[in-house]
């Protein structure tokens, strides 16, 4: 029994850190598996707005394009599309 209780008291504490490493080594790997290795990403999302809890609005940016588009359960849809806008970069004086 003595030795039963030991191996409880050292293997549980152990199973736990080994269960948090590998949920903080998963949040921190979150993103980079799939991404190019040049950094940049090909799509990226500008902007979004909820409209409803099941409905929500994306501007999505691919190839230079803006895409609009509408999310729900049932999945995508295309709504419009434009060229993307510039974007202003702050300049330091």
């Amino acid at each position: 029994m003595f030795w039963y209780i030991l191996k409880l008291l050292i293997l549980l504490p152990l199973i736990g850190f080994m269960i948090w490493g590998s949920l903080k080594l998963a949040k921190k790997m979150q993103g980079q598996f799939g991404a190019p290795t040049g950094g940049s990403k090909a799509v990226r999302i500008v902007e979004t707005t909820m409209l409803s809890p099941t409905l929500r609005l994306a501007v999505i940016e691919f190839h230079g394009r803006e895409i609009l588009v509408s999310t729900s359960r049932n999945g995508l849809t295309r709504l419009a599309e434009a060229p993307a806008r510039v974007q202003e970069e702050d300049v330091v004086q």
